[in-house]
């Protein structure tokens, strides 16, 4: 599971520079960091352009394995800040101009989650007293992971045929395919917290990921890049993002088992 590791550091890695670079192909925040209309940041667009740039060296480092546990517990509070004072406080107003509910504020949450979950994953570093602290709040990151699956399971359940429109055309019942999504994410959510199987069902779940990827992601990426100024090519980058964090998971869990530490047990 050595291999897993790497790969899940990396395709998160890679998602998360993905999402920091787009800001530089479309006009204000993406959706998912901060959900508020391009016109009003118009006057303060260097700091969309700083904060991506943040974002955007931040997934480099963590993909060439550069201080990842700083680096990524310091992404994990900036990504939870962002929920925090920008996702909530919005949603709460319910503004009708805003696109997507509430379904960015809880990526943004598994995103924060995915930070703390690499941090977890490369715990060496050399020692510092404020980062030494706030690795102590590492192993709350499978449960934002978790919490995202369960919803979005729950979501394909009790909105199966809405969803399944989403589904290409070119793959046969989507109605069905969107069921058996839904107990995925759900499955998967509930053996994370139970720690039931969580190696296993982890990898299962990044290769269900890496799947949707190719087969739905990239399809409406390629076939309607300009739709919603590129949130579908986002979304690209977000399920990569997802497909590392199951793969470290599922690392986390393979180590947890192999050394009997408790404190890996809790990741």
């Amino acid at each position: 599971m050595i291999h897993s590791k790497h790969y899940g550091r990396i395709f998160y890695g890679l998602g998360v520079v993905g999402i920091g670079l787009l800001h530089f192909f479309f006009k204000g925040f993406r959706p998912i960091i901060m959900p508020v209309p391009t016109e009003s940041v118009a006057n303060i667009s260097i700091l969309v352009y700083l904060i991506a740039i943040y974002i955007l060296v931040s997934g480099l480092l963590i993909c060439i394995n550069k201080k990842t546990r700083d680096v990524s517990l310091l992404l994990g509070v900036v990504f939870f800040f962002f929920l925090i004072a920008g996702h909530l406080p919005v949603r709460l107003q319910n503004y009708p101009e805003i696109r997507g509910a509430w379904i960015d504020a809880i990526k943004i949450l598994a995103l924060s989650g995915g930070a703390f979950l690499m941090a977890s994953a490369y715990p060496q570093a050399p020692p510092n007293k404020f980062f030494d602290a706030l690795y102590k709040v590492a192993p709350v990151g499978k449960y934002f992971f978790a919490i995202m699956l369960l919803l979005f399971g729950y979501g394909h359940m009790v909105s199966a045929v809405k969803i399944s429109g989403l589904v290409p055309k070119y793959i046969p019942w989507p109605v069905f395919w969107t069921y058996i999504g839904g107990i995925a994410l759900i499955g998967s959510a509930i053996s994370f917290v139970i720690k039931f199987k969580v190696e296993i069902v982890a990898l299962l779940l990044s290769l269900v990921l890496f799947i949707w990827l190719i087969s739905l992601h990239l399809y409406y990426a390629i076939h309607f890049p300009e739709f919603q100024d590129g949130e579908n090519i986002i979304g690209s980058f977000e399920c990569l993002a997802f497909c590392g964090i199951a793969l470290v998971i599922s690392s986390l869990a393979a180590r947890a088992q192999k050394v009997g530490s408790p404190v890996e047990i809790r990741v």
